[in-house]
């Protein structure tokens, strides 16, 4: 089964690799210039140097409509310059009604209801891979790394703008360096360019070149630019040192860190980019939104750590790449639970390891080669043992020096295509796993842009203490994108080895799954709606060995948008029993649960509104069975001003009697039946001053409680069954839990010069976990505030250092 993918893949690649670009009817070509004298960046668009050049105006609209241009009372106009330091942009945006202009004061990236202009720049003009720079009719800059439709606004670079208006609408002016870009070296530059407003209180957006949403992706719709010639950027040198002071007080005990390092990013030529921390430091790094997990598997976080999710979208190929692996838990950790010897006590065990050193490099050549590296390092970590009579310290190795590595080569063609060839890689010293995984990758689309042909290819190589441990893993699928209905067909294989682990994540294998799907949408408004679709897909889990149905299962989704921007939607599916072989954390075992139906839906009302709300329902249930799951979710928001915004969300969710693990003695696997109730509250709001400063609140409170029948529990036997039985639970063998967690972020934000900031934030949390699981709400909140609590006080500082402003004032 592998050789025929493999064969499959090959065959795919060859007969796709001849097509021709995309042929786009009329893009439009701006022809700019080359200046001696800088504009000032100021937002006021009297500079000599924006007159008698060429006017890139004529916007149509993307949304909601397809192609209609623009009311001459909201006419829309750019201008780009360029010398040898930067572009320069001039936007002009007429509104008839300036008063209706949505200005919302945010920080950086964060757009909310603002109105805003946009540029995008592909600098090598290959449909993808492009930068995104936003500016809002408030000033808020937001900027991101565009792959297809994703964007990553976690990627930041140091350019400059401003924004003025008047009564006739408002004002654009941006200066976007060199070091903000990666760029072919050659005599003649050839980018593609894209232009972009929306008007927020019309609902509209603009683009200056047509884009055909019904075919392809936006990014492969951009403009020409013309004219860039010649130019000899400057030295991409940036220097980000910081410092940071923090005081930590947790039960009587109080602790004061200081912590200094620094961030470098070096253009190694116009196309590649050294990104690199040294001695890094992630105090102010957001909390991680944990939850009681009592299931098989570990839970996942997002990454909050800037190193790790900016500019990483070559490594994200394949999915091989959970950046929370560098600087996890030891990978010895809960094994030293169990090593204490005789009269021997733990007195330090480090959750996590610490980071040396961080790099990645990373760009694109002119022939759409993208090439990235990525190496990690993370220090030894210890467990320390004291023996109760004697005194003695032992210590013992929990996680040995680690090197994580990854390796990328991805060539882009045809404007909308790609072959990929990723390896991952972690060596550690000592009596510890080493891991590999390579992976082989295609995205390929047909001349028409009609079809994609996706696929891949895995294989992973595990190197345990005397055990050497291969496994494989593909996907292929083929999906038509063009037009109102479309269809897919896929499948997903993985053998019972398939372990990428080390520096990916993933919870199962050892199976063969079987996935289809079709849908109708909407491109342009029809009567009262601005969009709407509606699906149906269906799918086929089965073993991989031995080869057996694990479940089936179809549904339908609908998904609709009023011209008024209120959205609403749901779904249904219904599915056979479902043999889960994870639940029973026992090696081919399994649980058989029953068929089983759910449903789905949502609304969403208009967030340009001074008060909008989003709720969201969900409810399963099991055939001829008590087991059912119901979760809500309610989540309103205020707009008090343009400055002040509140966000508040409550989660309900409640689980009856599903059968569950307990626990494995020697000869049998306890199951019970469980409820499990959670509640979680949060809160995020924000008080900005400016665009530059500003307040920020995270609040998160969650509490989940679980609870075994006290006559449900029972043991797993052959074919999924259960048989009642009775279980001890006493002797610290309850399995209830209680499960609290309550953590609060205030945060001061001031961007006191570009690409320089100091935050000084303050953070509380409590922490509470037993067994105490017929405890209600407020009692189980007593119970949490009479725990320590944690107060942490920081302040962190990064200041932007340019290479080429340093040497120019020292020439100066």
């Amino acid at each position: 089964m592998p050789l025929n993918r493999i064969l499959f893949s090959i065959f795919l690649i060859l007969s796709f690799s001849t097509f021709a670009q995309n042929d786009l009817d009329q893009r439009k070509i701006y022809k700019t210039q080359k200046i001696e004298n800088q504009p000032e960046i100021d937002g006021v668009l009297d500079d000599q140097v924006w007159q008698n050049i060429d006017v890139a105006d004529n916007f149509v609209m993307v949304e909601p409509g397809d192609g209609d241009p623009i009311p001459e009372s909201h006419r829309t106009t750019a201008r780009i310059l360029y010398d040898d330091e930067a572009i320069y942009v001039a936007a002009v945006m007429l509104e008839s009604n300036p008063e209706r202009t949505m200005r919302q004061f945010t920080q950086r990236d964060n757009i909310n209801q603002s109105e805003f202009f946009l540029m995008d720049i592909n600098t090598y003009d290959d449909g993808e891979n492009q930068t995104r720079f936003i500016v809002t009719s408030a000033g808020t800059q937001a900027d991101a790394r565009m792959t297809g439709n994703n964007e990553d606004y976690a990627y930041n670079v140091v350019w400059e703008s401003a924004v003025t208006n008047d009564e006739n609408g408002w004002y654009v002016e941006m200066k976007i360096p060199y070091s903000a870009l990666r760029f072919p070296e050659k005599s003649n530059q050839l980018w593609g360019i894209q232009f972009a407003r929306e008007i927020t209180h019309l609902n509209s957006t603009y683009v200056w070149n047509y884009v055909n949403k019904s075919v392809g992706q936006m990014s492969q719709y951009t403009g020409l630019l013309k004219g860039i010639s010649n130019i000899d950027p400057p030295v991409r040198l940036s220097l980000y040192p910081f410092t940071q002071m923090s005081v930590d007080r947790f039960d009587g005990n109080a602790d004061f860190n200081f912590n200094a390092g620094m961030d470098l990013k070096y253009g190694i030529n116009d196309s590649f980019t050294l990104d690199m921390t040294l001695v890094p430091d992630f105090g102010q790094t957001a909390y991680d939104e944990i939850e009681l997990n009592l299931g098989p598997f570990e839970q996942v976080f997002g990454e909050n750590r800037a190193f790790f999710t900016e500019g990483t979208e070559l490594f994200n190929k394949g999915d091989l790449f959970y950046s929370r692996r560098v600087g996890s838990t030891p990978i010895g950790f809960n094994a030293v639970q169990t090593n204490a010897l005789e009269n021997e006590e733990i007195i330090e065990n480090p959750d996590k390891t610490d980071l040396l050193n961080a790099l990645k490099i990373s760009g694109r050549t002119d022939r759409g080669l993208g090439i990235g590296f990525f190496n990690a390092i993370t220090n030894k970590q210890e467990a320390v043992f004291r023996d109760t009579l004697t005194g003695n310290i032992r210590r013992e190795i929990s996680e040995s020096v680690a090197n994580y590595n990854i390796l990328v080569l991805d060539q882009r063609f045809n404007k909308n295509s790609s072959i990929t060839l990723i390896n991952t890689n972690v060596t550690r010293d000592g009596n510890f796993r080493d891991g590999n995984v390579t992976g082989f990758l295609f995205d390929i689309y047909n001349k028409a842009n009609s079809f994609n042909f996706e696929g891949q290819a895995k294989m992973s190589n595990v190197n345990l203490p005397g055990q050497n441990k291969t496994g494989f893993a593909s996907s292929l699928s083929v999906e038509r994108t063009k037009g109102n209905i479309r269809y897919e067909i896929g499948n997903e294989f993985a053998n019972e080895t398939y372990d990428i682990n080390d520096l990916g994540v993933n919870f199962t294998n050892n199976y063969n799954n079987f996935n289809w799907g079709a849908s109708y949408q909407i491109f342009e408004p029809k009567r009262n709606y601005n969009t709407y679709r509606i699906g149906l897909y269906g799918q086929h889990l089965r073993r991989y060995r031995p080869d057996v149905p694990v479940n089936t299962g179809v549904g339908g989704d609908f998904f609709a948008m009023t011209r008024k921007r209120f959205a609403f939607g749901g779904g249904m599916n219904i599915n056979s029993k479902f043999r889960d072989y994870f639940e029973p954390r026992a090696e081919n075992t399994y649980i058989e649960y029953k068929p089983f139906g759910s449903v789905n839906a949502f609304v969403s009302t208009d967030y340009r509104k001074t008060f909008a709300y989003d709720i969201r329902v969900y409810f399963e249930e099991y055939h001829k069975s008590s087991q059912s799951d119901f979760n809500l979710n309610i989540e309103p928001r205020y707009r008090f001003s343009d400055k002040f915004n509140m966000i508040y969300e409550f989660e309900y969710s409640y689980q009856k009697e599903r059968p569950s693990y307990v626990t494995r003695t020697r000869d049998q696997i306890i199951f019970g039946l469980r409820d499990q109730k959670s509640i979680e509250n949060s809160l995020e709001g924000s008080y900005n001053f400016s665009t530059k400063q500003g307040l920020n609140l995270s609040f998160r409170h969650f509490w989940s409680v679980a609870g075994f029948a006290d006559n449900g529990y029972t043991e797993l036997l052959g074919q999924g069954q259960l048989r009642p039985v009775n279980y001890d639970v006493s002797e610290g063998r309850d399995p209830d839990a209680n499960f609290n967690i309550w953590n609060l972020d205030l945060s001061y934000r001031w961007q006191f010069a570009p690409g320089s900031e100091a935050v000084l934030l303050y953070r509380n949390s409590i922490f509470n976990e037993d067994d105490l699981s017929y405890l209600g709400f407020n009692e189980s909140l007593d119970n949490l505030f009479a725990q320590p609590a944690r107060h942490n006080l920081s302040l962190r500082i990064v200041y932007y250092i340019d290479y080429n402003r340093v040497r120019n004032l020292l020439q100066g």
